[in-house]
């Protein structure tokens, strides 16, 4: 069943009024002007806001709506959108305006065949942005679709800078030293610490209560509904299992042997999927193995969660795992998830990004000389193998250096406020 164009002149002179009077925290996002984008992450990442972002740097640059088409397909009236709908958005939009538009597709991942519609576009010359919730949409077969005509840009949680921002706190030059604002950061932080950096979560008091919601509707429709799991227990299971070993490499046998010992069946075949539909719905990161083989990365990996807030629905005693889970996303996002490892080998390091020669332990207290010893000695050693690298330490909010290694307090790594020198 089509949709009619009345309805969708409806829903782009709408989403024209929310565009318009929505409050942006602007990103560290450069748009190449003559750029298409696939712009992909989990649900409420903040990919809309970036379309709404781009909408008014093009509006400053002089377009107007009748220059714009922006959809979204979360819209309640789009639910029988099928593809042979996509043209009738542009004639919708000549019908209106008489003008060849910018496309902004929002959320589009539902709509059978969208990956051709937007190449088709884009053969025609249009400027096409596209925002989804899966990460099948950059799967090979989407990447021969588009044919290299799409930057694909992966949208986090907001890092501590841009969560800053969103809370209008604003750091003077050398705030770290100003015991007024180093205390307002570290306050943010704790917050940011255990309920994460979701845009949307920011605005609400019950911040718990908001991230389950969230967190039941990733699991519910874009994991268990969108792959059609029949059994959402063992799913469940699978992921609550991942959550409480999130610093641990995890085998699919094992996972399987979890889900198994808890009275449910599952094939190991069907845990590779199940890990998969997490992955794609980005509410996991998996990391892999620097040196293992090549069947040991495909199946001795860590999880950790997109965001802190919906790992912290899972855990009791949180702050070792969230200190490492922060680590992780933080590093994902400035280096590209698929450039990030971990390294298991005599002693197990945390992370190594190898094209950045860095190699970091995530702890979050070393106040005893067992956790000392424990997480200095793998650094110690690799960097005496590798010389030129840079090793660190990174604590909830401990400073020192020990054996030349470098100690420094998450808050002053986020913000990139440590001087490396002061650790010699």
């Amino acid at each position: 069943m089509s949709v009619s164009k009345d309805v969708l002149k409806q829903c782009i002179i709408n989403k024209q009024h929310e565009v318009d009077e929505a409050v942006i925290v602007y990103r560290q996002v450069e748009f190449e002007d003559n750029g298409n984008y696939v712009i992909v992450g989990v649900r409420h990442t903040g990919k809309s806001y970036l379309l709404y972002q781009r909408v008014k740097q093009l509006q400053a640059k002089g377009l107007g709506w009748d220059e714009m088409l922006f959809v979204d397909f979360e819209d309640e009236r789009l639910a029988e959108f099928q593809t042979e709908d996509f043209n009738s958005l542009l004639e919708a939009h000549l019908e209106l305006y008489g003008k060849k538009p910018v496309v902004f597709l929002d959320e589009v991942q539902n709509i059978d065949h969208w990956d051709k519609f937007v190449r088709r576009l884009a053969d025609a010359n249009y400027r096409v942005y596209v925002t989804g919730s899966n990460a099948k949409m950059l799967s090979k077969e989407v990447a021969t679709t588009l044919g290299g005509r799409f930057f694909i840009y992966d949208v986090y949680p907001y890092s501590l800078k841009e969560y800053l921002a969103a809370q209008q706190v604003e750091l003077s030059e050398h705030w770290e030293y100003d015991t007024i604002q180093r205390s307002e950061v570290k306050r943010h932080l704790n917050n940011y610490f255990y309920y994460g950096g979701l845009p949307e979560i920011l605005l609400f008091k019950n911040k718990r209560a908001m991230l389950s919601s969230l967190y039941q509707k990733i699991y519910l429709g874009d994991i268990c509904a969108r792959n059609s799991i029949k059994s959402d227990r063992v799913m469940s299971i699978l992921i609550k299992k991942m959550a409480e070993s999130v610093k641990q490499p995890l085998s699919f046998n094992r996972l399987k042997n979890v889900i198994v010992a808890t009275g449910s069946s599952i094939s190991a075949p069907t845990t590779v999927d199940y890990v998969g539909y997490a992955a794609d719905s980005w509410l996991i990161l998996p990391i892999e193995n620097e040196i293992g083989k090549l069947t040991e990365k495909e199946s001795q990996k860590k999880y950790y969660f997109i965001d802190n807030g919906l790992l912290n629905l899972f855990l009791i005693n949180p702050e070792t795992s969230l200190l490492e889970n922060m680590v992780a996303v933080e590093l994902c996002r400035r280096y590209g998830k698929d450039n990030v490892y971990f390294l298991n080998a005599e002693k197990e390091i945390d992370f190594v990004v190898p094209n950045e020669k860095l190699a970091i332990q995530a702890s979050y207290s070393i106040n005893d000389d067992a956790t000392k010893t424990r997480q200095i000695a793998p650094l110690v050693k690799y960097r005496k193998k590798h010389p030129d690298w840079q090793c660190l330490l990174i604590t909830y909010d401990e400073e020192d250096s020990l054996d030349d290694i470098p100690v420094v307090p998450v808050w002053k790594w986020l913000l990139k406020k440590f001087d490396i020198s002061r650790y010699s």
